[in-house]
C-alpha cells in the first residue's frame, strides 16, 4: 500500500511539473494586412490585440520593429490573467510594399523564449491628383 501511495505521489508531482503554469499570450491575429492604401488617406496606425490566457500576470518587456519606418507601442503595465491588451503599430506610409516584422518579448511560457514575431503587410500607393484646370483644357468644347 505504501508503495502504491508513493508511486501515486510521484506521478502527481511529475504531471504537475509538466503543466505549463504562468502567463500565456494569445493574439487575435499575428499578421495584419493593410491591403492597398493611398498615402495621405490612411494614418498607418494598426492594433494587435492579445489576451493573457495563463494564470499569472503577463509582462511585455520589449517590442522592436525590423526598421525605423514602423513604430510599435507596448503596454507598460502587466496584463492580468484573463485580461486583454494591445500593441499599437504606426507605419510611416512610405509608398511601396509593406513587409515588416515586429518582435514582442514577454514572459509568456507558451512561446519559445517568450518571443512572438508579428507581421504587417500591404501596399502603399500614391494617389494620382487630377488638376481640374488641366482636365478642363483637355475636354473638348461644345
Amino acid at each position: 500500500m505504501k508503495k502504491l501511495l508513493g508511486l501515486f505521489a510521484i506521478v502527481m508531482i511529475g504531471s504537475s511539473a509538466m503543466a505549463q503554469t504562468g502567463p500565456k499570450i494569445e493574439f487575435k491575429k499575428e499578421t495584419i494586412d493593410y491591403g492597398t492604401v493611398a498615402k495621405g488617406e490612411d494614418n498607418g496606425l494598426r492594433v494587435f490585440e492579445f489576451k493573457n490566457t495563463g494564470d499569472s500576470p503577463l509582462v511585455i518587456s520589449d517590442v522592436k520593429s525590423s526598421c525605423g519606418c514602423t513604430v510599435p507601442t507596448r503596454p507598460t503595465e502587466p496584463i492580468a490573467p484573463g485580461k486583454t491588451g494591445v500593441i499599437e503599430v504606426q507605419y510611416n506610409m512610405n509608398p511601396g510594399t509593406i513587409n515588416k516584422t515586429i518582435t514582442v518579448t514577454s514572459n509568456a511560457v507558451n512561446k519559445q523564449d517568450g518571443m512572438i514575431p508579428l507581421k504587417i503587410t500591404g501596399n502603399v500607393i500614391v494617389k494620382e491628383e487630377v488638376n481640374l484646370l488641366e482636365k478642363k483644357k483637355a475636354m473638348p468644347s461644345s
